[in-house]
């Protein structure tokens, strides 16, 4: 399947953005609009994978927080799981922090389990128990640039 990964950087690439989350957290997961469109959305540094029709079939996003920089919100579309894209969002998104941070920054993300050896493929390492956030378990993870 062919597929690129852009940053989105324009309001119609967020839309698109907003749009897969919208059906992969809310429409498929059950999770409420308010956790998923919640109050970061203006210090987020957004990618968006599209298809070789130029349809939006995944999303993820990264931002600074006092902890390090936290990456957030991948979802990629059910018909699009399993063929590569979402560690293709994830190792865009940490060469985008790369080219801005170098290295000795502390990346963390909070894996729903069955992704969590996407992640652990690209080095990042469970930490603490793992625990519920909207009624999804979740494991954090991290690792330092």
């Amino acid at each position: 399947m062919n597929h690129k990964i852009l940053q989105a950087d324009s309001a119609l690439l967020l839309q698109k953005s907003y749009e897969v989350r919208q059906l992969v957290f809310v429409n498929e997961q059950g999770v409420s609009e308010e956790i998923v469109h919640e109050d970061a959305e203006s210090s987020a540094h957004y990618f968006l994978a599209m298809d070789a029709e130029g349809h939006a079939v995944g999303t993820a996003r990264w931002r600074e927080t006092s902890q390090g920089v936290k990456l957030e919100r991948f979802a990629v579309l059910a018909t699009h799981r399993n063929k590569g894209l979402g560690a293709d969002l994830l190792r865009s998104i940490l060469v985008d922090i790369k080219s801005k941070f170098g290295s000795g920054v502390l990346l963390y993300l909070n894996a729903q389990l069955e992704a969590i050896s996407l992640y652990a493929h690209q080095g990042f390492l469970p930490v603490g128990p793992r625990f519920k956030e909207a009624e999804i378990t979740h494991q954090r993870m991290s690792q330092t640039t």
